[in-house]
């Protein structure tokens, strides 16, 4: 190899790195010419000291044949340079340190395996260090340290190298595979130069082939003192190939990544001409471009009445969006958020309409009855026109289905001159619904509540909670736990939307949540509502709210003007009782707008039809009755009393039947009964035989007659302890055949003392008695604030009851009178026995 010299300055890296040193950088440097000769493998030991000495060096291994730079820093080692630099073979045996980070090695810091070197040039520098050309002349083994002073003196063995001269067909695929893997990496490195190739192409030595490989891999000390230490020369041979083969992969791996890199930049120079492109063409048709966008928001902002932390907020996402590529995903981001920050109406409010006298006319106009509940909006109206502000109240309205709670929410708005917004919650089960998603999540958004804000413009609007009773909680949190911050006054001053991420004034909106239960809200959340409970509607409610209402809006949607059709009273009752059973007037509704159907159909097709519908007609539109309205049943049979029921769509009546039979004194329940209802059963058993003589029953009938007591109708599942009164007197009058006064109901709970306590649902249950003929209602004396509630036209027919004991409803409630064909008590002929000895056994059949 002759002609060029190659060395590197610093640690030997890889063939790729391979380079012509920068002469220049050493002005008393000549080019020290490298010859074929220079490098003899069959140099005779002997002709080289056994003991040598020895210079220690970092982060670089020398193999045989190689020229590299030195530079020589400590005192010791500059010494020995000068000194073998004067000598006449001026040779030093050059070591590699394996500790590289000590100042002063020891021989515990040096490899046993080094390389005879031949200093070719000294010079010094002016720091006073001293860098040396050497080149590799030997391998050699350290058999041990002579001495450390002045520099280190060692006894060594020469190793000579033994690729074989005359190699067979392995060996020879080992060298071409080496010079393959050599070339592939040349050429996978196009920064090299091409006397490299050349260099490589002239080396005819197999021994020097492998160690100018071995020199210039990517490996790093131990792997390359490792390849020094490798004495077999074609185990050498193989350890260099795989070494070299892994640069190979790491080579081609960034070549990879950096034409990869060149074509994602190629891809962001043409996006960049295009947008400037995009830009000339929106600006020709007059379409906003991103800036102006940007400035359009920065416009709107400096009206917007909002604080310091907000504007600081708007100014911050602001400039980070106009630090943003418009092509980037974090753009639209960016401007969707400061977008709702300009629409969310902050500090705009309505001015509320404080005419309460046109106010209350609202509320009539819209919905019939519902006196608690305007009466609270009349007096929020008038404290508010009274301070001038105040912190709205959060009120719930609680009653069956189709009674108007969430109508009544846009007739509270209009009343109040606000902005209505409605926000459904069932079936609500993701706490990101009500507080919104973070921004860093793909698709996040604000919740409901923000959104809402936002559609109404207001910061005061009226917002209706629909059915919260719905909500349901996952894996995704609790949405009713969410509603807590918002359904608080002190709390919802400063709401605080994930999205949002700054604070939200709610304190002036006027919250109204519905429900058709209060069971399933969370307790806490209820105690923050004011709970105003709607009950049914009367039949007499429902009769004004069809002709006021149902019929003129159903008219309306259909077409029909003025007097082209016409409900009667009866008419409309008819619909009531016999197609719809509710509480409320969602279902009457449905059958009102079946039947202006049918009357439209006729007017199109030019038909007769009856422009003022009777009963008859009724029936004639919607066919044959869908329910039976509930009568009373006669008092001929002792042991049959009528009760009162509360159902979800509002009051019944209910029979409750005992009869006697002969047995040992058994009692049955049947017709679904939950277990309050079986208790009071057996409640009113027991109290009847603790009092069997002031009640004038024969003792005797506990143990030899079985009592069985059933609730039609069998099929549909009842519970609740309001029937404990029907219940005693039913077995009373069974007991002494007594007749049950006509055209009575009761309803009430009783204790085993003989206590009757109040019950709830009071007012459908007197709707349903009337609507079934009943004159007389037995009823606790604490249900008397609840008949005061009711109109009094409605119950001015019906004549009440008020008791506190049993005693007072059996007196009130059975006549001396027997029933026409008593039952004839029969007992077999034997001793009395005492009454309560025998412990009747209970049987439920469901």
């Amino acid at each position: 190899m002759t002609g060029l010299c190659y060395m590197n300055k610093k640690k030997p890296s890889s063939l790729t790195n391979l380079q012509l040193v920068e002469m220049s950088e050493f002005d008393s440097m000549e080019m020290i010419p490298l010859s074929a000769g220079d490098f003899d493998e069959n140099d005779d030991p002997a002709d080289y000291a056994e003991q040598l000495p020895i210079l220690p060096i970092r982060n670089i291994v020398l193999f045989p044949g190689m020229v590299i730079p030195v530079t020589v820093g400590r005192q010791k080692s500059i010494r020995l340079v000068k000194k073998q630099y004067k000598a006449k073979n001026k040779v030093v045996g050059v070591v590699a340190m394996a500790n590289p980070q000590k100042e002063e090695p020891t021989p515990e810091d040096l490899y046993r395996v080094g390389t005879l070197a031949q200093i070719l040039k000294m010079i010094v520098l002016p720091d006073g260090n001293v860098t040396i050309i050497v080149q590799g002349k030997k391998r050699f083994q350290i058999q041990e340290f002579l001495k450390e002073e002045p520099h280190f003196l060692a006894q060594v063995n020469y190793i000579d190298d033994n690729f074989p001269a005359k190699p067979n067909r392995e060996a020879k695929a080992l060298i071409q595979s080496l010079r393959d893997a050599a070339h592939k990496s040349l050429n996978l490195n196009p920064e090299i130069p091409r006397e490299a190739q050349i260099a490589l192409d002239n080396i005819e030595s197999n021994n020097f082939l492998i160690h100018f490989l071995s020199a210039n891999t990517n490996a790093d000390q131990p792997e390359k003192q490792g390849l020094l230490e490798t004495f077999d020369s074609v185990e050498q041979a193989t350890k260099l190939l795989a070494v070299m083969l892994k640069d190979i992969q790491l080579l081609e791996m960034k070549r990879e990544i950096q034409t990869k890199a060149s074509s994602e930049i190629d891809q962001q120079q043409r996006d960049y001409y295009i947008r400037q492109q995009i830009k000339v063409l929106q600006e020709e048709l007059g379409i906003d471009s991103p800036e102006q966008e940007i400035d359009a928001l920065q416009a709107k902002a400096a009206q917007k009445k909002w604080s310091k932390e907000v504007n600081d907020q708007f100014q911050k996402e602001i400039s980070k969006l106009r630090r943003t590529n418009p092509m980037s995903p974090e753009y639209p981001i960016g401007m969707n958020y400061l977008e709702l920050m300009v629409d969310l109406p902050w500090n705009d409010y309505t001015k509320d309409f404080f005419d309460l006298k046109k106010a209350q006319k609202i509320l009539d106009q819209d919905h019939f009855g519902l006196e608690k509940i305007k009466e609270r909006i009349i007096e929020y109206l008038a404290v508010l026109k009274m301070k001038g502000n105040m912190k709205a109240p959060i009120l719930c309205l609680y009653g069956p289905p189709g009674v108007g709670k969430t109508s009544l929410g846009r007739s509270i708005a209009k009343a109040l001159g606000r902005k209505y917004v409605r926000m459904a919650l069932g079936g609500v089960h993701d706490e990101s619904e009500i507080r919104g998603h973070r921004k860093t999540y793909i698709g996040a958004m604000p919740g409901k509540v923000i959104q809402n804000i936002r559609k109404s413009k207001s910061s005061n609007p009226v917002f209706i909670l629909d059915e919260i009773d719905k909500v349901s909680s996952d894996f995704r949190g609790d949405p009713s736990s969410a509603l807590l911050e918002v359904l608080d006054p002190e709390q919802n001053g400063s709401f605080q939307d994930n999205y949002l991420e700054v604070e939200y004034d709610l304190s002036k909106v006027l919250f109204i949540a519905t429900a058709n239960s209060l069971e399933p809200i969370q307790p806490a959340l209820r105690d923050r509502m004011e709970i105003i409970e709607l009950t049914g509607y009367t039949m007499e409610e429902k009769v004004q709210i069809a002709k006021k209402y149902l019929v003129p809006k159903q008219k309306q949607e259909h077409g029909l003007e003025g007097k082209m059709l016409n409900f009667t009273d009866a008419a409309i009752q008819k619909v009531i009782e016999g197609y719809t059973r509710e509480s409320g007037v969602r279902s009457l509704e449905q059958k009102i707008g079946s039947i202006v159907r049918k009357i439209t159909k006729a007017i199109a097709l030019e038909e007769e039809y009856p422009k003022t519908l009777r009963t008859e007609d009724v029936v004639k539109l919607l066919g044959a009755e869908f329910f039976d309205k509930d009568e009373y049943d006669n008092n001929d049979t002792a042991g049959v009393v009528t009760g009162l029921a509360w159902t979800s769509v509002g009051g019944e009546i209910l029979f409750v039947e005992s009869s006697l039979n002969r047995g040992r004194g058994t009692l049955t329940l049947s017709g679904q009964l939950g277990d309050v209802m079986k208790e009071s059963a057996i409640t009113a058993l027991s109290y009847i035989k603790a009092h069997a003589d002031e009640l004038n029953i024969d003792h005797r009938l506990f143990e030899h007659y079985n009592l069985h007591v059933h609730v039609p109708a069998g099929a549909v599942p009842k519970d609740g302890p309001s029937a404990g009164v029907t219940m005693i007197t039913s077995m009373v009058s069974v007991f002494t055949q007594r007749k049950v006064k006509s055209n009575l109901a009761m309803t009430g709970e009783v204790t085993l003392r003989g206590k009757v306590l109040p019950v709830g649902g009071i007012k459908e249950k007197i709707l349903a008695a009337k609507r079934a003929g009943i004159k007389e209602i037995i009823l606790c004396k604490k249900n008397r604030k609840d008949i005061e509630e009711i109109n009094p036209s409605y119950v001015q027919d019906l004549v009440f009851h008020y008791v506190d004991r049993v005693e007072e409803v059996l007196e009130a409630a059975l006549l001396e009178e027997k029933v026409d064909r008593p039952i004839k008590f029969v007992f077999p002929d034997e001793k009395e026995k005492p009454a309560d000895t025998a412990t009747p056994e209970v049987v439920v059949l469901n």
